[in-house]
């Protein structure tokens, strides 16, 4: 007796972790679109994206400061020769040494301080500045734009969740009356009031129940598992939908607005293509360059200098450069072109897009009418079938297949209902501004 409870209590904890492990979470639909926005691997990339862009424009800005440098060197000299050409005073040149020997040098100590700023370079700097800010805007909408995916993807993967787990309750309440209806039938057909080919028919059709809700029990998991894995939550979480936050949508059609932050990335990526058409052509004029610096050094035994300032203005013309730059224009000309011309391609794609969402949306909500209508009659239908046959008047035949009309009903009235939320939220996706209703900045 010891012995066997103490193999059965390892296995009661195990079975006590498992069933902890798939403790429901009830999660709503604006708190999965939010989580999505906030946690999912695409939000954060698009995040990784806007700072990488934020720190390419902070170096652009470093490059408008002075370069200042500092150098120092001690060097030793092998038999260095020293012949100080410096006048005497008295008309003749001191050679350096006494009696015309040279002083022995085998040390250099040289310190040096430089600086520079740039005063004009074809305007290069300025414009690099303003194709690295509206490139950073691009990154912005872009960024927004991922959001906005993200935020449908959630939103889509919750609704098609809804309705697996919609379908597998409904399931498994017909599975309950054809398993009841089997019994009664076994009843009978011992009695020998039913024949065995009726309950043959009663029992195929708890198979053909059973399996479609292996079926819809398998569709479920698979959706969970996709949703967890979105919204970043723990493996093995089991995710319980929220019928209210699913069927209570946002708004009511259309907000007859439009906000699309890919179109606006694609208008911020074509003028930051514009400011480097001009960043290119900054190759065609010289470059001016304002300098200064300061000297000291000390040739042992022969030379000191200390105080020695410099100051002066450096031009450079990269000759060769204007017609290197001939290509480079043309190719930052022709990208900025290609970027007009897809700013064009989409508002096309937009306006197709915001038409096809409309009118689904509109069919969506004439379809939700259809089923309700088409459950009413399914559920009047079965009631007279099963009065027919309870009196005789018709066959197990009818009675199934009426059952299973019933059941196919509901699914579709359950399923309209989730569609008409999700048609919803595709056109505010489409209309680009799906994630304003659940972030608000």
């Amino acid at each position: 007796m010891k012995h066997s409870l103490i193999l059965t209590l390892p296995l009661l904890f195990l079975f006590i972790l498992s069933a902890s492990g798939q403790e429901k979470k009830v999660i709503s639909l604006p708190e999965a679109a939010t989580r999505a926005i906030e946690q999912s691997t695409v939000s954060k990339l698009a995040d990784t994206r806007v700072e990488s862009a934020e720190n390419e424009l902070s170096i652009t800005k470093s490059e408008q400061y002075p370069n200042l440098s500092l150098s120092g060197q001690y060097l030793w000299l092998s038999h260095a020769n020293v012949n100080l050409q410096v006048s005497n005073g008295s008309g003749g040149e001191d050679t350096g040494g006494n009696n015309g020997s040279s002083p022995e040098v085998n040390q250099l100590l040289l310190g040096q301080a430089n600086a520079s700023m740039p005063l004009f370079s074809g305007f290069r700097l300025k414009n690099s500045l303003q194709a690295d800010q509206n490139h950073l805007m691009a990154t912005r909408m872009g960024s927004q734009n991922d959001k906005e995916e993200v935020t449908l993807q959630a939103i889509t993967d919750y609704v098609e969740l809804y309705k697996a787990q919609q379908r597998v309750d409904l399931i498994r309440e017909d599975l309950k009356t054809a398993r009841q209806r089997v019994s009664a039938f076994q009843a009978k057909e011992a009695n020998g009031i039913l024949g065995r080919n009726d309950l043959l028919k009663a029992q195929l059709h708890e198979s053909r129940v059973l399996l479609a809700l292996e079926e819809a029990e398998k569709t479920r998991d698979n959706l969970n598992r996709e949703l967890i894995v979105l919204l970043q939550l723990p493996g093995g979480q089991e995710i319980a939908t929220d019928s209210t936050s699913v069927l209570q949508m946002a708004g009511i059609g259309s907000r007859d607005s439009l906000d699309r932050k890919d179109l606006l990335s694609l208008e911020y990526e074509q003028r930051a293509a514009e400011d480097r058409v001009k960043s290119e052509q900054a190759a065609f004029y010289p470059s001016l360059t304002l300098t200064g610096g300061y000297i000291a050094l000390d040739l042992h035994n022969a030379l000191t200098v200390t105080n020695a300032l410099t100051a002066g203005v450096g031009v450079s013309y990269d000759l060769a450069g204007i017609f290197k730059s001939g290509n480079k224009v043309r190719l930052a000309r022709s990208r900025a072109k290609e970027l007009e011309y897809q700013q064009q391609e989409l508002r096309e794609q937009i306006g197709l897009q915001l038409a096809s969402a409309r009118q689904e949306y509109e069919l969506a909500q004439r379809k939700l009418e259809v089923y309700k209508k088409s459950r009413e009659q399914a559920q009047e239908n079965y009631r007279i079938v099963k009065d027919k046959y309870d009196n005789g008047l018709s066959d197990t035949n009818d009675l199934l297949e009426a059952d299973l009309e019933q059941l196919q009903s509901q699914i579709d009235l359950s399923n309209a209902r989730a569609d008409l939320s999700l048609k919803y939220y595709e056109l505010m996706g489409t209309e680009g501004v799906l994630s304003s209703l659940f972030v608000t900045d």
